[in-house]
């Protein structure tokens, strides 16, 4: 007698290809051969965009080189900038959030790049560099626009004597920020540049896969990165402990705490940021943003203290209770807001950092490519006749 033998869902445990970009294991997240702990504590984000782009560790001169090309490469057209005007009104109505229209501004930015259709390994690399330079820009005037201001510095893409986390903040605020949230800013980016075939990145590759353009793939990224089982979480995070916190009050009391969960827990109601499908004991990416995140919270002022003393509360009860562990987007969730971040833009700001490895992914894919075209297991009505 022979066995059924269980199919994984959503190709879990499923090894869908090779790279050489990221290798995501329990214990470690390594970024070509650099773990992410030690990036995070030694490199910037400039630095780890080139590692992932360009496929090595810069030397000095390569990445004052590679620095200079994404400050000239800030500035975005003005057609996209009056699009942001017109996408606006659409976020003020519902119709659409910002990742919506961070998709749609990143498709009319290839409709003015000249070497959109190229797939070749050099205009790939070029292409990359400029939508790493471009995102965060889009971001910034998205979030002027919406706010009602005019956009910083649109001639040059924001300060050009700024880092590309700290521009980032400035193009969104129009303050320069200070060295403390800058360093969380470029260690949130470095974290979030690459995780191997998640979600996002898989649907880049495979369309990449059929030949098509970078800004294409990109935008089909973006759009399953919008999910809140995958980008959105950190958002969703988030409007979660926004939640408890009203519901709770203002003092972080251990029983009242301890009733929301049980109830979120007999209502069986999913906890944003917590759980990975790889990560079984724990996403350390999670640990590293947590520390800073802590840091600047306590810099801030009791109210933000106490969000991540409630963050680390519910976390102690998830581990204790259901032995699940938090992902990076739960502390996300609440640095970003600590720093005065909009939480609909939390996701954009993660695409800005994944771009980068979106970006290796699908060069990666065009210079050795394969159409991905995985079969399917029917399990529909039996063979019949339409007249029978």
């Amino acid at each position: 007698m022979t066995t059924a033998t269980a199919k994984p869902t959503g190709l879990e445990g499923v090894t869908a290809g090779d790279t050489t970009i990221c290798q995501v294991e329990q214990t470690s997240l390594i970024y070509r051969g650099f773990e992410i702990a030690d990036l995070a504590a030694n490199a910037t984000f400039e630095e780890v965009a080139y590692l992932l782009i360009e496929g090595d560790k810069p030397s000095e001169a390569q990445l004052d080189a590679f620095k200079a090309e994404l400050v000239a490469e800030r500035a975005i057209p003005t057609e996209v900038t009056d699009w942001l005007r017109t996408g606006v009104p659409t976020l003020k109505a519902g119709t659409a959030v910002p990742m919506d229209v961070l998709r749609t501004a990143v498709g009319i930015l290839g409709h003015m790049d000249a070497q959109c259709q190229e797939v070749s390994h050099d205009a790939n690399i070029a292409k990359a560099k400029r939508l790493t330079a471009k995102i965060p820009t889009v971001i910034g005037h998205m979030q002027r626009v919406l706010e009602g201001h005019e956009p910083v510095d649109p001639a040059t893409g924001g300060d050009p004597t700024l880092s590309h986390a700290a521009n980032l903040l400035y193009q969104m605020t129009g303050e320069r920020p200070t060295p403390e949230a800058e360093k969380v800013m470029d260690v949130s980016l470095i974290l979030y540049a690459e995780h191997d075939f998640n979600a996002s990145t898989f649907a880049s590759r495979v369309i990449a896969g059929t030949l098509s353009d970078m800004h294409g793939a990109v935008t089909g990224a973006i759009a399953a990165l919008k999910g809140p089982l995958h980008g959105g979480a950190n958002e969703a995070a988030m409007d979660m402990l926004s939640e408890m916190r009203s519901d709770i009050g203002p003092d972080n009391d251990d029983a009242k705490i301890e009733a929301w969960m049980q109830e979120a827990f007999a209502s069986k109601r999913k906890l944003m940021g917590f759980g990975h499908r790889v990560y079984k004991n724990g996403d350390h990416r999670a640990g590293i943003l947590h520390a800073l995140g802590r840091k600047a919270a306590e810099a801030r002022g009791t109210e933000f203290a106490k969000l991540f003393g409630l963050g680390e509360k519910v976390q102690s009860i998830m581990l204790a209770q259901k032995n699940i562990h938090p992902n990076v987007d739960f502390p996300c969730g609440m640095t970003y807001f600590t720093m005065g971040i909009p939480v609909p833009q939390y996701t954009p700001i993660f695409v800005a950092s994944r771009i980068t490895g979106w970006a290796a992914h699908i060069i990666e894919q065009h210079d050795n490519n394969r159409l991905i075209r995985p079969r399917a297991s029917y399990s529909g009505p039996a063979l019949r006749k339409w007249n029978g």
